[in-house]
């Protein structure tokens, strides 16, 4: 089995200045424009960016943009949304540098969506040169080049983080994880150790331990951590991971049977 950096990607979009008012679409969607374009995008997203395209054209500027991409994002246009997210980060006019950075993390998390984590990598730089040392922009990061497997450069950020918040579960896990990627099964144990030793039943830390003991032949071992992951969050991701662990190792046992 593949090491990799599992994570759950949360795209957290954060709240423009409203430009002029206007009539947009339904007035129940909110009390200004801006609120009612990103509503709207929530209920509609193609009539929301039809609504940010018209309202851009009148001069709408970085409001109206952050509007249509949020609407790109709704639609799976992912691409198109992360270049709109860049080039306003790219504009000091759009507003103060940690306006701008968490534009560039908006971004650097489309383009993950869009499964170009080359670019997602550069937006994420760009995001840390205007606020550096930001946890969350790091792990980010590391996220990115995992998925590009570059696994160094992954655990060199997750450090980061780590040495200003050790208790992180979280970075645990993806240091494990990128750990083990490398090679060095002892100290990517470790992290996932310790991760346990702080969240007993973290769903993550148990699906990426399963891994290391099935890959160190003991099967019995990595079921009950899958098990426990499905039972401590049924539905969230890492139980479907650890759902598709079983039946890969379970499938050879039931192909192996007499019919």
């Amino acid at each position: 089995m593949r090491a990799r950096l599992s994570f759950v990607l949360l795209l957290s979009w954060f709240t423009l200045p409203a430009l002029a008012a206007g009539p947009l679409d339904d007035p129940s969607l909110g009390a200004d424009r801006y609120g009612r374009c990103m509503a709207l995008a929530q209920r509609a997203p193609q009539s929301a960016l039809d609504a940010a395209e018209a309202w851009q054209n009148e001069g709408g500027g970085a409001a109206a943009a952050h509007c249509q991409a949020l609407s790109l994002v709704a639609l799976r246009r992912y691409a198109e949304a992360a270049q709109t997210l860049d080039r306003l980060g790219r504009d000091p006019a759009t507003g103060a540098a940690a306006q701008r950075a968490e534009l560039f993390d908006q971004a650097g998390n489309a383009w993950i969506l869009a499964s170009q984590p080359a670019h997602a990598d550069d937006s994420f730089t760009e995001a840390l040169a205007l606020t550096p040392g930001d946890r969350d922009v790091l792990a980010d990061r590391a996220r990115a080049r995992g998925a590009r497997k570059d696994w160094a450069g992954a655990e060199k950020d997750l450090n980061a983080v780590l040495a200003a918040d050790p208790g992180r579960v979280d970075i645990l896990v993806l240091r494990a994880s990128a750990r083990h990627a490398q090679g060095r099964k002892a100290e990517a144990r470790a992290d996932i150790d310790q991760a346990l030793a702080l969240y007993h039943d973290y769903p993550e830390a148990l699906v990426e331990r399963g891994e290391m003991k099935a890959e160190d032949g003991d099967t019995a071992g990595a079921l009950a951590d899958w098990q426990r992951a499905i039972a401590a969050d049924p539905d969230g991701n890492a139980a479907r991971a650890a759902r598709a662990h079983i039946a890969e190792v379970q499938a050879p046992a039931a192909q192996g049977k007499p019919k």
